[in-house]
């Protein structure tokens, strides 16, 4: 082969292989900014759906009386069909008057559970008490205005100062049951707490009235009063609720820690 020839075969050689590598280049460049623009796209849809679920919680588990406007309560079967989670059946509370003893603070309450005016509510708390699910949480706010005094519990969260007020026990229920027509909650009367317009929406959380207060019913109606404490009340606002809240405000944590010690019913 004449030295012409020969020299033009390997002028074409290491043009095929210099496109060759151009190409595969190319290819790598491509696939690595595919990788990239996936891991954009899958690190944004990661934060989306973290920050609708932190929305979510707070929405929900903002819980606790007393704000907004009256409208009419929405019907049972709508409530119940908002129930999320592993609710205890209403049967539980066999349609009658449970009798227990709440300790907060080694202040034995005497408490009884109208299980036939709130069923589904007090199913739900018997089903918490006689788990243990209560003990060792903080009653995480207090209420000291003239016309709204209320002692709130059952947070699992409430000793947390940033997340109390936001702890379930992992399920939610409704309807509204048994709330009072005249928005007045007499002192000693136990109630649900719930999420501002969201008739299904009550967990573990609760509250304890320790002066007549009224609370206007909100876009979701009023609250579910599942009974009354029966003796201890007095003992309970004079190391509690006397104290008064944090900073010297009406609403907020109290100054004094409630923690319950035992939660017993039958």
């Amino acid at each position: 082969m004449s030295a012409k020839k020969q020299n033009g075969r390997q002028q074409r050689q290491t043009r095929d292989r210099v496109r060759a590598y151009q190409a595969r280049q190319a290819l790598h460049e491509h696939k690595k900014r595919r990788r990239l623009r996936d891991n954009v796209a899958a690190g944004v849809g990661l934060v989306v759906i973290l920050a609708l679920a932190v929305v979510a919680q707070l929405v929900y588990f903002g819980q606790g009386p007393g704000k907004s406007v009256p409208t009419p309560s929405p019907s049972a079967s709508a409530a119940a069909a908002g129930n999320t989670g592993d609710v205890p059946a209403a049967s539980l509370a066999e349609n009658r008057t449970w009798k227990g003893t709440l300790t907060i603070n080694g202040v034995a309450l005497g408490i009884e559970l109208d299980g036939a005016a709130a069923p589904q509510a007090v199913a739900s708390e018997i089903h918490l008490a006689q788990s243990g699910f209560y003990v060792g949480t903080v009653c995480h706010r207090l209420t000291t205005a003239e016309s709204f005094k209320v002692l709130q519990c059952g947070d699992p969260h409430g000793d947390d100062a940033t997340l109390a007020g936001q702890g379930g026990p992992g399920y939610s229920y409704g309807p509204i049951e048994n709330a009072p027509a005249d928005n007045r909650y007499p002192a000693g009367t136990i109630a649900m707490a719930r999420q501002s317009g969201n008739a299904h929406s009550m967990g573990s959380q609760f509250f304890i009235v320790y002066g007549d207060t009224t609370i206007p019913s909100d876009a979701a109606g009023g609250y579910s009063v599942i009974g009354h404490v029966t003796s201890g009340l007095d003992e309970l606002v004079a190391q509690v609720a006397d104290a008064g809240v944090e900073g010297g405000g009406t609403d907020g944590r109290p100054v004094v820690t409630p923690t319950i010690t035992g939660f017993t019913i039958e």
